[in-house]
């Protein structure tokens, strides 16, 4: 029996290494989005900054695993194996929980996440117990008022940081505007003060305060004068500032860089506990069960599980080894902050995230809102805070999503929330408060232009309410597990254990593949950063010719597709054609729009002439779908009916006509990747040949049709008139496109 035990335990910390590296995926936006948002450093440099936080806090964090062992439920009251039980289930659900979200480039929280999950798992073991012991009441197994109050603060979070970053942000830009050229000294050196002495607080007062590691003597001498060493710490921050600004040295990256080292720090030490407090936890139960239990899993109650846990140094450093490597590695850490800078970028750029109508309420409510409270407000002070809002002034570093200095207040207003929650005793998730101070910064800094609000609102909406439905799925999908394993026993518990495996391993290799397609459309951002218009103009002209040849190539292969589909009556073939259209439609149209959103940063002069040329091209890619779709609908109608198979002498007729439209496809998809259009007139002449005969060809079926007396193949007949009506069609938007193609490249 104890070689079981000791399989889970085992399987629990082999899991606690995976959650290591999903969990940091998920929470490297929390400290990184300000610095790799802002382009404040190299993205080597900002790592290696966030992984000396990241070591630090780690080891720093014995202190917080008791969250596991007796915040939700009370351990006294469960057997061993209960206890077992819910931290298995725990851990299975924690890791397919936080896997999906990542996957999916959407940031939700841990704390949340183990918070349920604990909740749910002890919640269902509590019933069963209480149905088959009457005197136990859920008081005596669950911490009620402990769960309640991190739940309230978790939540409650989100409203604050939202308007605190709104506010701040927006007395920041007032003070600084837009233009980093003009100098304010004194207003620089306040804000280095203050910006500086609250991450001193939070780094060393804060930090090494808690840290277990620290004499007693020393800790408290640290808190008994954290007024006079506040003090001292804000007149040596301001000293520091201003001889920084003598030497032209920014502080606004100095505090974005050291404000990413504290929340690195911050994380470690408060999170560390969702991804291996379980596990360390079931190891110090399994530890005393061996000791003390005599064998007895089902009567040894784990009262042990009551005190503070005494995590040993190894196991923290190990931990943090982890978490530096995940952090530095991690392609879903990359997807998920993509997502978090993207939502708060200052200019334009690809919305991930379409329209919803509850968004573009909350956008109209408050734009009328706006107007209203506009008309009380003088014009003359109207205009002077526009004048401070240019954003025209402003001079982004290549590839930067915002400045410095809403970089930098992102992370001090951040830092201070996190300090508030802590003197609280309220177990902040750090992941809600960076997130909504980063939304509401970006909201006040007017990054929400009209043209993008309501898809910036749905993007923040959808996360959030990624974040409630982490709760509710954590707390359900837990109390299943924990059920299933309760009711089938250690057989339920290893399949579990398999599916978790099988389930991750597929889940790492789908992301791969999303991420390879997502890598095939790198040049977009770069388009949108580059400030050159010439340059510009000539990325533009690259993308759209290497989108356009895609297009014309992935309408051939569902041409072919089609006909296949037809000829040899393949019905699964033609709904995997009917997928791929659908896709392919609504990503044309993000398509165009990044083009287009490109085509207003290239010169004016050479965007007037080659408007008619863009938009005709586009045009086509699109009328490429709809032709298709025109031609799959009554194929794959036909073919679902089981009516009559295309004859023969239709396939025969037909043949020679589609080696020539394949072979006129393939050589304009060429002549648009390539950009070089040499022979481009003979293609559009041998199309025009190949419509005039489509057209015999239409007429010459048409004539057999109405001469045919009988009636049996009339539904493949009407079939086959389709397929040449939208071969012609086909034929007529390929000249279109690459006549376009040409023009534009001209």
């Amino acid at each position: 029996m104890e070689t079981v035990y000791f399989i889970i335990v085992g399987f629990l910390l082999l899991l606690a290494v995976f959650d290591l590296f999903v969990g940091v995926g998920n929470d490297a936006v929390n400290f990184l989005n300000s610095a790799i948002g802002a382009k404040v450093a190299k993205f080597k440099t900002v790592l290696i900054i966030a992984s000396i936080g990241v070591a630090v806090g780690a080891v720093m964090s014995a202190g917080m695993m008791d969250l596991a062992r007796h915040g939700i439920m009370q351990p006294a009251n469960f057997s061993f194996h209960e206890v077992i039980l819910v931290f298995l289930a725990v851990m299975v659900t924690d890791v397919i929980v936080l896997d999906v979200f990542n996957t999916l480039g959407l940031p939700t929280s841990t704390t949340v996440s183990l918070v349920f999950e604990l909740l749910g798992g002890a919640f269902a073991l509590a019933v069963m117990k209480m149905m088959g012991d009457p005197s136990l009441e859920l008081s005596d197994l669950l911490n009620s008022d402990k769960a309640l109050t991190v739940i309230l603060g978790i939540f409650l979070s989100v409203a604050i940081a939202f308007v605190a970053g709104i506010v701040v942000q927006w007395l920041a830009r007032v003070v600084f505007t837009f233009d980093a050229r003009r100098k304010k000294p004194v207003a620089s050196m306040l804000f280095g003060g203050i910006a500086l002495t609250i991450l001193v607080y939070f780094i060393f007062i804060k930090g090494l305060a808690a840290s277990p590691f620290l004499d007693e003597g020393v800790r408290l001498w640290i808190t008994g004068n954290t007024p006079m060493l506040l003090a001292f710490v804000f007149l040596a921050s301001c000293v520091l500032s201003f001889v920084l600004g003598l030497l032209r040295v920014n502080i606004f990256r100095v505090t974005v860089l050291t404000g990413t080292f504290a929340l690195a720090m911050a994380f470690a030490s408060n999170d560390l506990v969702n991804f291996i407090g379980v596990p360390l936890a079931s190891l110090d139960a399994c530890t005393d069960w061996v000791a003390n239990g005599a064998g007895d899993a089902d009567g040894f109650m784990m009262i042990s599980l009551m005190e503070s846990a005494k995590s040993p140094f190894v196991y923290l450093f190990l931990a943090g080894v982890v978490m530096v490597i995940a952090m530095a590695t991690s392609k879903k850490a990359h997807n998920v902050i993509k997502t978090s800078v993207d939502l708060s970028r200052q200019d334009e750029g690809d919305d991930m995230f379409g329209s919803s109508r509850a968004a573009r309420s909350i956008v109209r409510a408050t734009q009328e809102s706006n107007a209203f409270m506009m008309r009380f407000v003088p014009k003359s002070l109207l205009a002077a805070i526009d004048r401070r809002f240019n954003k025209e002034v402003a001079v982004l570093p290549e590839g930067a999503a915002f400045d410095l200095v809403r970089a930098a207040v992102n992370l001090v207003l951040a830092s201070v929330l996190i300090v508030i929650g802590t003197n609280f005793k309220l177990p902040l998730s750090t992941t809600y408060v960076t997130f909504m101070v980063a939304m509401g910064s970006s909201l006040a800094d007017r990054a929400w232009s009209r043209e993008s609000a309501v898809f910036r609102v749905t993007g923040v909406m959808s996360v959030i309410g990624g974040w409630f439905v982490t709760a509710g799925v954590s707390f359900l999908a837990c109390s299943i597990v924990c059920l299933l394993m309760y009711w089938g026993g250690f057989v339920a518990m290893f399949v579990l254990m398999g599916l978790v495996v099988f389930f991750l391993v597929r889940s790492q290799i789908q992301f791969g593949q999303k991420v390879k397609k997502d890598n095939q459309d790198s040049d977009f951002p770069l388009m949108m950063r580059t400030r050159e218009p010439e340059v510009v103009w000539d990325m533009l002209c690259g993308y759209i010719s290497k989108n356009q040849s895609e297009v014309c190539r992935f309408a051939l292969k569902q041409y072919e597709a089609i006909l296949d589909g037809l000829s040899k009556e393949n019905l699964k073939g033609l709904r995997m054609v009917a997928r791929q259209l659908a896709a392919k439609r609504e990503s044309l149209k993000k398509t165009r729009k990044k083009e287009f959103l490109v085509m207003r940063r290239v010169p004016k002069s050479l965007a007037a002439e080659r408007n008619t040329w863009f938009h005709l091209g586009a045009n086509s890619n699109q009328q490429f779908v709809y032709c298709l779709i025109r031609l799959l609908e009554p194929v794959k109608e036909h073919v679902d009916n089981n009516f009559n198979p295309l004859p023969d002498f239709c396939k025969e007729e037909f043949e020679p006509m589609r080696a020539r439209i394949v072979g006129l496809m393939k050589e304009t998809a060429d002549k648009l990747a390539d950009g070089s259009f040499e022979g481009y007139r003979q293609v559009l002449e041998e199309a025009d040949k190949c419509k005039d005969e489509l057209s015999v060809l239409r007429k010459r079926h048409i004539d057999r049709l109405h001469s045919c007396s009988d009636t049996a193949d009339y539904h493949i007949s009407l079939v086959y008139l389709n397929v040449l009506q939208e071969s012609q069609e086909l034929l007529s938007i390929m000249r279109h496109q690459l006549r376009a193609g040409k023009k534009l490249m001209e």
